[in-house]
């Protein structure tokens, strides 16, 4: 019988795998990496071993590490969670050799599920319907010319190893096919150490849809329905949702048994995932089977009523699955969005930093799986996911709002998150319609939401209370007369005036209170009844409706937070200093993170478009381009160093205006 758990992992899996373990009397054993020291995880395991070091590769990867842990501590089992070493059937092997418990799929699925070109074949001989394609490996350039001309255009060109779309590439055009494949093979290979590439049939417009399957030890294996994956940015999914609003029962059904077929003939046991490439004409093709849990998990367990960690723990224990599961019902609507460390304006690039402040209201149909609390530190070095906000309804228009709501009232105060592009999503006519493929975001690009999603009198209402706020806040710390009222003046005759910026410009707020008040927005006098204000708080009547505003504020940042979302913004210096300038032409970082590569050195030209430093921050490379033509006068920063965001990594000397520009 189970009685401690490892998990082999961190963040907000760890949080939810600990959960059901302490629910169901088992102990836990957490690991965890240097700066995750003080993290929540670690906190709440019953017990936790450090593994050292900051990055992956010196701590969760290191899978010797990680057994010797479990060894240590005397846990008789090890949940992988998700990503890191989940899906490393070495490590899955070692943990079964060392006479522990492994809570995944056997050794040999997790191996041979690895490789996408196996499990191609296998699917294909087990009558699962499998997109044409064809192994490039040996392929001379004419062969592989060919291979094209045999599945059919356009063609996907895929790594065989890995994901997350790395060594993939879409070509439409012979011409482009050789280099395309080059490129994949290039990346593949430094990303998984394989290089090994093949050809598949491109659907396009297609939607990812995936079948959650779960076996046991004796000979029992069900499908727990679909989930909606579509929504993702660079091949990352962004929100699921369960079920699908296009699959009717005879889809499901017939989905349902191709995934079946699938999972038996592997021979699988425990969690994992059958996903499909499902056309727009209504066929569907295998794409890959997941052996893991997954992240998008919580859309299934409320829609049946099931805890899929639980069935994990109890089939691991060697339990058949219980009846409960052999009979899932389908029930309401689940929709789950990914809060993420990210700048959706600025192409996604990771953020990072001290959350000040975290919090999504606790409301009926709301469930937060989170791995940060207040005073957190995101770090650059892991996966920008920072909680998952999980709404239920009876039907699907029920679940967007209840989402809706919550995410409009939730505050990440600290650092740049995608909620604002998660509430535009959500208020998209085509996603209200369901009218979704895993190229929505091309049609509707983040820059086009968020703009369209931008509530100007919001904005100025924020920057309105964050001037309140501040003055409250002057008052109470003020050590002369602090007892007169905020805002109070012996001579009226100018109003008192502060201004705040974000990346949409500024607005300048002018007010004075008492007797007399009055209230000025970009020189705009506006009719408004300040009802309250303090430091962290501020209720205010417009237009005849009452608004209440929290804020919080820190080193000349502040959030104000309403009931339409809230916005980040900085205070103007009333008296701005003159400070040190970059030098014209100086790319900084835009990210902390760590160099990867250097491509240039001090002397060479350069033209547009140039590649001249690779960053790696929360395991996605970034590019730093140049965005003219010039010479390189210095190179600032080397392969291994980490930077952190606006730090200098390179000067080029400019034909043109002499500015310091940040890194694209």
């Amino acid at each position: 019988m189970i009685e401690k758990v490892l998990v082999a992992n961190r963040g907000e899996i760890a949080r939810r795998v600990f959960r059901t373990c302490h629910d169901m009397g088992i102990a836990t054993v957490a690991v965890y990496s240097e700066p995750d020291s003080d993290a929540p995880f670690v906190r709440e395991a019953d017990e936790a071993v450090p593994l050292g070091g900051a990055t992956p590769a010196e701590s969760y990867l290191r899978a010797e590490r990680v057994l010797e842990a479990a060894i240590r501590s005397g846990a008789d089992a090890v949940h992988p969670g998700y990503g890191f070493l989940s899906e490393d059937a070495t490590f899955a092997a070692a943990v079964v050799d060392a006479g522990l418990t492994w809570i995944g799929p056997p050794p040999e699925v997790v191996r041979r599920m690895g490789s996408k070109l196996e499990a191609r074949s296998l699917m294909a001989a087990a009558g699962v319907p499998v997109l044409p394609g064809q192994d490039l490996t040996g392929l001379d350039d004419d062969e592989v010319l060919a291979a094209a001309e045999t599945v059919g255009w356009p063609v996907l060109v895929k790594a065989s190893a890995g994901g997350g779309g790395r060594g993939m590439r879409v070509v439409r055009a012979p011409e482009d096919l050789l280099e395309a494949a080059a490129s994949a093979r290039r990346e593949a290979a430094s990303a998984f150490g394989d290089d090994t590439v093949f050809l598949e049939r491109y659907v396009e417009a297609p939607r990812h849809v995936e079948i959650q399957v779960f076996g046991d030890t004796h000979g029992q294996l069900v499908a727990l329905h679909e989930r909606e994956c579509s929504l993702q940015r660079r091949h990352q999914k962004v929100l699921e949702e369960a079920p699908s609003p296009v699959v009717d029962p005879d889809l499901r059904e017939r989905m349902s048994a191709a995934a079946v077929t699938a999972a038996t003939t592997l021979g699988y046991v425990g969690a994992g995932t059958v996903e499909f490439v499902l056309a727009p004409t209504g066929e569907f093709f295998f794409l890959e089977v997941n052996t893991r849990l997954q992240v998008e998990h919580p859309v299934t367990e409320l829609v049946t009523g099931l805890d899929l960690v639980r069935l994990q723990l109890l089939v691991a224990d060697g339990h058949p699955l219980p009846p409960e599961a052999l009979s899932a019902p389908l029930v309401g609507h689940a929709i789950e969005v990914r809060l993420y460390a990210e700048d959706p304006a600025r192409g996604f690039i990771p953020t990072g930093g001290r959350v000040r402040r975290f919090s999504v209201p606790q409301q009926a149909g709301i469930r937060v799986d989170s791995g940060i609390m207040d005073g957190d530190i995101v770090s650059p070095n892991y996966d920008p996911l920072l909680a998952k906000v999980i709404a239920y309804g009876a039907n699907r228009d029920e679940a967007i709002l209840r989402l809706r709501r919550a995410l409009r009232h939730a505050a990440v105060d600290g650092i740049i998150t995608n909620l604002p592009l998660l509430l535009a999503v959500l208020d998209e006519p085509d996603f209200r319609a369901g009218d979704l493929d895993t190229h929505w975001f091309d049609r509707h690009p983040p820059a086009d939401l968020l703009q369209a999603s931008r509530d100007e009198d919001e904005r100025a209402m924020c920057a309105l209370a964050a001037a309140l706020a501040a003055q409250a806040q002057a008052r109470t710390s003020a050590s002369v007369l602090p007892g007169l009222p905020s805002g109070w003046r012996n001579n009226p005759a100018q109003l008192l005036r502060r201004d705040y910026a974000d990346d949409d410009g500024t607005v300048e707020v002018g007010y004075q209170l008492g007797r007399a008040a009055r209230f000025q927005i970009d020189g705009v006098d506006r009719d408004i009844t300040v009802r309250s204000a303090t430091p962290n708080g501020v209720v205010l009547v417009a237009d005849g409706l009452r608004r209440t505003f929290s804020v919080i504020a820190d080193e000349g940042q502040v959030t104000v937070a309403g009931s339409r979302g809230s916005v980040t913004l900085r205070e103007l210096p009333r008296f701005p200093t003159h400070t040190a300038e970059l030098a014209h032409g100086s790319l900084v970082a835009p990210m902390p993170g760590t160099v990867v590569r250097t491509l240039v050195a001090a002397g060479d030209s350069v033209t547009a478009g140039t590649c001249l430093v690779v960053l790696e921050a929360m395991k996605m490379e970034h590019q730093v381009v140049v965005p003219v033509d010039g010479v390189v006068l210095e190179l600032s920063v080397q392969a291994g160093q980490t930077v952190s965001a606006g730090d200098l990594l390179v000067v080029v000397q400019e034909p043109a205006e002499e500015t310091a520009v940040e890194a694209r």
